[in-house]
């Protein structure tokens, strides 16, 4: 059995045996005699005598085993002041090759020591999956820049895979916690993605149909279809997802008459970006809508920065990216309007003119149910910054609106 084990200047790792005992022919003890090396719990830890504490069942120095100690020992890390600028703090630094080759590895002083933090119940190594995706050292908790905090650490621990999608799906989870602290991480959701779209996925019913009669039905069967899928999301891929979450948005905003996906704009015919879906009023006025599945996405940081909490690096990216959209669209113009009119022709009403001005963004992303009420109060915030030009919804603001709107039509 494995266990880790805090000290005031080392982080231990504990090869305890079982009810059977110790044996003089125990294999780690032979490994490190005949090799100066062991890999334990599926290669994993990886030590070395040099690394074997004092008060261990072996003794290195003189090769004998100590009766009275009934477990080896090992030390992994060591207790270290870290200084970066002005900010200064303590870690266990891992030491070298134990868990990831060639990598600094740093854990804050407070961390709780588990052995689950470091092994999955897939049998993952946690940071050789944080390796595979990240750049230079890792730094989990602390004040030092470029760390995870620990309360993020330890929820990405606690959802971490068990053995659905094993490797594509655990970097994925993974990569979505990691690149709001870490400038160049891989697009492991990209991946993820790909594959699932690969595979068979949900397909729902044709809301549209069932809405024709009765408004208080209608709204409500998109609540409990909206509520289903946040529940059920692991099984539908991302473009069945944005498809279902279309279907629902042109239901609750009746004034789309149309909706274009993957809309190639080019701007200064340099480039060419591709827009995931461009809805048209009836009017012919055109507005940028992006979908992101919840997918476990955070947006607001846990911890306050200036006593404030502050948009994660997923939302502030999406909205940065919905304002290129918007500026290269503006910047297209009548051309623009030209080519998407000859376009789209045969999906539009003959004789229907699309225009482009000033359209606005929608962003439909995460949710707000685990974040505290002054969480909530600054995610308000940023929403009203940019309200002019674009509005923020979550998955919750839209279940809210149509708890309201029920209620609202029943008080009729």
């Amino acid at each position: 059995m494995l266990e880790i084990r805090k000290k005031s200047k080392y982080l231990q790792l504990i090869y305890a045996y079982s009810d059977s005992g110790f044996s003089n022919d125990d294999w780690v003890i032979n490994e490190l005699k005949k090799h100066n090396y062991v890999s334990i719990a599926h290669r994993i830890f990886n030590l070395i005598p040099e690394y074997l504490a004092k008060k261990s069942r072996y003794n290195l120095s003189t090769q004998e085993f100590i009766l009275e100690i009934p477990d080896v020992v090992f030390n992994i890390a060591e207790l270290k002041t870290i200084q970066e600028g002005k900010i200064k703090d303590e870690y266990f630094e891992i030491y070298p090759n134990v868990l990831v080759r060639d990598r600094r590895i740093l854990l804050h002083k407070d961390i709780e020591p588990d052995i689950s933090l470091f092994i999955a119940e897939t049998n993952i190594s946690i940071f050789k999956q944080i390796a595979e995706l990240v750049d230079g050292d890792i730094i989990i908790g602390g004040k030092i820049n470029n760390s995870i905090p620990l309360e993020e650490f330890y929820g990405l621990i606690e959802n971490f895979p068990t053995s659905y999608e094993k490797k594509l799906y655990a970097q994925a989870r993974i990569s979505s916690v990691l690149k709001n602290y870490f400038e160049k991480v891989k697009d492991s959701e990209k991946i993820y993605v790909k594959y699932r779209n690969k595979k068979p996925s949900n397909k729902g019913t044709n809301l549209k149909k069932i809405f024709e009669d009765y408004e208080v039905n209608k709204y409500q069967t998109i609540y409990d279809k909206l509520l289903s899928m946040l529940e059920d999301e692991e099984n539908y891929n991302e473009t069945t997802w944005q498809l279902e979450i279309v279907d629902i948005l042109l239901l609750l905003y009746p004034k789309y008459i149309a909706v274009f996906r993957e809309v190639p704009v080019n701007a200064d015919d340099l480039t060419t970006k591709s827009l995931d879906y461009l809805f048209v009023d009836a009017n012919g006025h055109v507005d940028v809508v992006e979908i992101k599945q919840p997918f476990d996405h955070a947006i607001m940081t846990k911890g306050k920065y200036r006593d404030n909490y502050i948009p994660l690096r997923e939302l502030s990216g999406t909205v940065m990216q919905i304002e290129k959209y918007i500026y290269f669209l503006n910047r297209w113009g009548k051309r623009g309007e030209n080519f998407l009119i000859t376009k789209y022709k045969d999906e539009l009403p003959k004789g229907f003119k699309i225009h482009i001005t000033n359209p606005k963004g929608f962003i439909i992303m995460g949710r707000e149910n685990n974040l505290t009420n002054e969480q909530k109060h600054d995610f308000e915030v940023v929403k009203r910054k940019y309200k002019n030009v674009i509005d923020i919804l979550s998955y919750d603001d839209l279940l809210n609106r149509l708890k309201l709107t029920i209620k609202q039509i029943k008080l009729r």
